[in-house]
């Protein structure tokens, strides 16, 4: 339930009444009594989420942030180089022999 905020136009008197959404805002003043009592539109307050489901890591610092965001790239960096070292290593010995390619060519300039 949250807190709204009220102010007298009457008298001057402000103050904060904890109610339901759906209640009807307070028109009577508790200091005056008189019927010019109105509804402040408020700031509101931050969100606090309780209860299982959240971590605390959820929130974390842009510092850790920074710091969880570059041990990542460097992980994944490595993991890469050596990707692309196994692939190549891989390609090489399904890739072709040369002298198979140099033979058609001479097959080639042989029917001409």
């Amino acid at each position: 339930m949250p807190t709204y905020d009220y102010l007298c136009e009457g008298c001057g008197y402000s103050l904060e009444l904890f109610q339901g959404i759906t209640e009807p805002a307070k028109k009577k003043c508790p200091r005056c009594g008189k019927l010019k009592l109105k509804r402040l539109l408020g700031v509101g307050a931050g969100v606090i989420f309780k209860g299982s489901g959240f971590y605390e890591t959820d929130y974390r610092s842009d510092s850790y942030k920074n710091a969880a965001n570059k041990e990542n790239s460097a992980t994944s960096e490595k993991t890469e180089k050596k990707d692309a070292s196994s692939g190549s290593e891989a390609k090489s010995e399904k890739s072709p022999q040369p002298a198979t390619a140099s033979s058609s060519k001479k097959k080639q300039t042989t029917k001409d």
